[in-house]
């Protein structure tokens, strides 16, 4: 099926209020573009210089959702124009953003990564760390970075009540900690290609699929 085909398929299974975030790391540019024309308009990077090469050549109206690991060094790329950083998984990158977007002089959406799977090389805050740094530091009053929610990755794993499960603790997570940051904690990321529909049931508000979309990636 071509991307056009997979996009439209795909939307016609994604109820209303869940946004779809097309991963498109290492995918070649005329890809993009025709997942541009199919109508996608939000695209998933994990590498700061791809994701500036890439948006120089699209369409200005694309929203760009840095979804990998990010090093403090390398946020001053995206600041400029980035919508939304997934993989905030520790203060100190908060910070580092917080820092480059007053440059910049604007204000960057964030999520924040949680590890709740069972690999070891997955990366995130623990539960309990997040729990004591929302109770202990004032991380609501970084002025130039709204927290807009909760990120993860499940297990890679065939076992449906694992992947389940971690949905599960990441919603009931996001439902404690909402009052907290009040109406804009409004974005819950979890699920992709292998696990979306499971996240949707979850309460997944937003969905980032590669594969079904693209097809492989070529490494």
């Amino acid at each position: 099926m071509s991307i056009q085909s997979q996009i439209s398929e795909l939307r016609s299974t994604l109820p209303e209020g869940v946004t779809l975030v097309a991963v498109s790391k290492m995918q070649p540019i005329e890809s993009l573009r025709e997942a541009y024309e199919a109508g996608a308009r939000i695209f998933g990077e994990s590498r700061p210089q791809e994701m500036c090469a890439k948006r120089e050549q699209l369409p200005a109206d694309c929203r760009w959702h840095m979804i990998g690991h990010l090093q403090t060094n390398k946020v001053k790329y995206i600041a400029p124009f980035v919508e939304m950083i997934h993989s905030v998984n520790s203060l100190r990158l908060l910070d580092s953003i917080n820092r480059e977007a007053m440059k910049c002089g604007r204000t960057i959406d964030v999520l924040l990564e949680v590890h709740l799977a069972t690999e070891e090389s997955k990366s995130g805050f623990a539960e309990e760390e997040l729990r004591e740094i929302i109770a202990t530091e004032d991380i609501t009053s970084l002025p130039y970075v709204r927290i807009r929610g909760l990120m993860t990755i499940a297990s890679n794993t065939d076992d449906e009540e694992v992947i389940r499960s971690e949905f599960n603790q990441l919603k009931s997570l996001f439902d404690e900690f909402r009052p907290q940051f009040g109406k804009h904690f409004d974005t819950l990321s979890m699920g992709m290609t292998s696990d979306y529909p499971l996240a949707i049931e979850c309460g997944s508000t937003m969905v980032r699929i590669g594969s079904l979309i693209f097809g492989e990636r070529d490494y």
